[in-house]
């Protein structure tokens, strides 16, 4: 840091002492990343607050093609995001499934893929290091699909498994990895008839139907995280089975879901793009459509207890059906994709520090 007026010698040493700073701050957002990546927590103390981050939009040489509802979580075992799917805007889903390393969008070529689809549910395992898939809408040609297959991604190809048990297919539904039972969960999402609002426990061989004390509604096009300050799952927004956009915070602590009744609250909205991002200990909620005809450019951050919206100088647009996850490697929020508020579909790679 360069200040006005003072002397060469006294700018070296202020440039060092940030500079030693900088990677002794590195190193903890670095350890407090791999603590959440297994479900550990580190002292709330270390983590910067969440109101000094703001969005950046990036520019990297290439990117998957502009789409929505597209499956993306952060591969712990690989140090990258991995994206599969989405929709193209034509009523066809992508197939394809890309990386990001933090600077640059590399596409893979797995010998074994899952079907093009989008509106799948899709989890890093920490339990047996791999990306889960589960679900989706699949149109290739025809009326569209509804698919129950799970798939599993090992940094290299996909691989398709088969549970003796397994939930309906179903689109729609949301997934997070439960760091403090070590599994996988599944809920909500709906097939061609009806909403669904059953929970789903994938103990990384086998998916189990939970019957909890309470639940969400059944729902599709919800938020859901992993918050590792509390050790709960959250859950926020969707879209409910009578036509209502929903406004419900939910936790679940392995055994049952809990309606929390938070002092404030991000307006009801369906299709958000949510994360847990490590660095601040804080879930991060963007965007989202109030109805198809509003969109949201809102950052919301979820501290355990209650929401807090935030007023950041630079922001991505207002969009919906957008992809998050948190970039462990680097240390920051990665959003793509979306919506837009004319209905185009966005390719935007965006990233929050």
């Amino acid at each position: 840091m360069l200040l006005v007026g003072m002397p060469v010698m006294g700018d070296l040493q202020v440039r060092a002492k940030h500079f030693v700073r900088g990677k002794v701050w590195r190193f903890i957002v670095a350890l407090l990343a791999a603590c959440s990546a297994f479900g550990v927590i580190a002292p709330a103390g270390l983590a910067s607050p969440g109101s000094t981050l703001s969005w950046v939009k990036r520019h990297p040489a290439k990117s998957p093609a502009a789409r929505s509802l597209a499956a993306m979580a952060y591969d712990a075992a690989t140090r990258q995001v991995v994206l599969f799917g989405g929709g193209s805007g034509s009523g066809q889903g992508f197939g394809d499934t890309w990386t990001w390393n933090g600077s640059a969008w590399t596409k893979r070529h797995p010998a074994n893929s899952p079907p093009a689809d989008y509106l799948a549910a899709t989890a890093y395992d920490a339990a047996t290091r791999q990306v889960v898939l589960f679900g989706g809408l699949s149109v290739t040609s025809g009326p569209a699909r509804v698919l129950d297959g799970t798939w599993t991604w090992n940094g290299s190809t996909w691989t398709k498994r088969h549970p003796a048990t397994s939930p309906p297919g179903q689109f729609g539904a949301v997934m997070a990895y439960d760091a403090a039972t070590r599994q996988v969960v599944l809920l909500g999402g709906a097939n061609r008839t009806r909403y669904l609002g059953g929970t789903w426990i994938w103990n990384g061989s086998a998916w189990s139907r939970r019957h909890p004390a309470s639940s969400p509604p059944a729902e599709l096009g919800a938020a859901i995280a992993y918050d590792a300050a509390t050790r709960q799952v959250v859950l926020f927004g969707g879209f409910s089975t009578s036509s209502r956009v929903l406004d419900g915070t939910w936790s679940w602590n392995g055994s049952t879901w809990t309606k929390r009744h938070p002092a404030t609250r991000p307006p009801a909205v369906w299709n958000p793009a949510m994360a847990y991002d490590t660095a601040t200990r804080q879930v991060v909620l963007f965007g989202g459509s109030v109805r198809t005809t509003r969109l949201l450019d809102t950052t919301w951050i979820w501290n355990g207890s209650t929401w807090t919206k935030l007023h950041q100088a630079t922001s991505p647009p207002a969009l919906w059906e957008a992809s998050m996850a948190y970039d462990v490697a680097a240390g920051n929020v990665v959003l793509f994709g979306g919506r837009g508020s004319k209905g185009g579909l966005l390719k935007d790679t965006w990233t929050r520090r």
